[in-house]
């Protein structure tokens, strides 16, 4: 695979703790071998939050703990690659970023402790037995993205009463995200609306859905993942060309230039996810660390790209908003 993709940081505790210690000895830092599903610019508010968190829980860079970071942007086969490579290296525990990473990384071990930072339905993917007993070697926080699928198409019918064609933008490849699909196109259909799913699998897709749905959508809902999120600058550009009032499962794509999110914080879920890290490199395992669900909920409007497009949102919805970026 192409090692320049990996980059070392390193940091530690004051307070030793049980794995830095025994590895103290043999003069190697206990490692995080991180799995990122996009790339390290699309993700950077993430990973600052999981290694700021860390920081908090004592691990300070440079005395008590490595880690090597691997960057897939959007690709299901450098996910698996990045965690080969990861157990070829033995570190000491695995940070999945996303669904397909941490599907990669249970696929290439059984033993080394995989945490995912952010899943969409762990359970229906196959990675844990349940969320209170995860089981295995796998545990993290989950997304309850394909529960709020329905809630979205909702929001998004709010701020677009006129509409009556959705189109859905989706990574089929992406096991989390049929399930999502399936989310939407029912929640579509309870409201009387047309729903259509253009699929993509590769970089390569992502324009000829966008010539396929043109003329066939008053609205658009892009099924968030790794693949979209790598192309997320292109993505917004075409959204914005067609005048396409969308919404989305990440508030990044709003901060970027799209209309409407509604998701989880994925910060508060990466900085979570380091508590979880934090007690399996202190000797717990992670059979025994319980899923745990979002608490933190986001709706961003981006009232800019509102008027744009030619869309009055009322005043009404926009007070319901955590942030209107203008």
């Amino acid at each position: 695979m192409r090692r320049r993709g990996f980059l070392g940081l390193v940091g530690g505790a004051a307070a030793w703790p049980l794995a830095a210690q025994a590895q103290q000895q043999s003069g190697k830092l206990p490692t995080i071998g991180f799995m990122g599903a996009s790339t390290a610019s699309a993700q950077s508010q993430r990973t600052a939050a999981f290694v700021q968190r860390l920081h908090e829980l004592g691990w300070i860079e440079g005395r008590t703990v490595a880690i090597e970071y691997g960057w897939a942007e959007g690709s299901n086969e450098r996910s698996a690659e990045i965690a080969a490579e990861f157990v070829r290296r033995n570190v000491d525990i695995i940070l999945a970023s996303a669904t397909v990473a941490a599907i990669a990384a249970k696929r290439a071990t059984s033993t080394i402790p995989i945490v995912f930072a952010a899943t969409a339905d762990p359970v229906g993917t196959g990675l844990v037995a349940s969320l209170a007993r995860p089981g295995g070697n796998v545990t993290g926080l989950s997304l309850q993205q394909t529960d709020l699928a329905g809630k979205r198409v909702e929001l998004l019918r709010e701020v677009v009463p006129g509409i009556r064609r959705l189109a859905i933008l989706a990574n089929v490849g992406n096991p989390n995200i049929i399930l999502e699909v399936s989310e939407v196109q029912g929640a579509a259909r309870t409201l009387g609306l047309e729903v259509t799913t253009f699929e993509v699998r590769r970089s390569e897709d992502i324009v000829p859905a966008f010539e396929a749905l043109k003329g066939r959508a008053d609205a658009l809902y892009v099924a968030n993942n790794p693949l979209l999120s790598t192309y997320l600058v292109r993505v917004i550009t075409m959204v914005l060309t067609a005048r396409l009032p969308t919404v989305h499962g990440n508030r990044e794509w709003v901060d970027g230039g799209s209309l409407l999110s509604y998701a989880p914080s994925f910060a508060d879920l990466f900085r979570r996810s380091a508590d979880h890290v934090d007690k399996i490199l202190r000797g717990a395992k992670a059979a025994d660390i319980p899923v745990e669900q979002p608490t933190k909920f986001e709706l961003i409007v981006n009232l800019t790209t509102a008027k744009a497009i030619g869309l009055t949102i009322p005043e009404s919805f926009l007070l319901r908003a955590d942030e209107v970026i203008e």
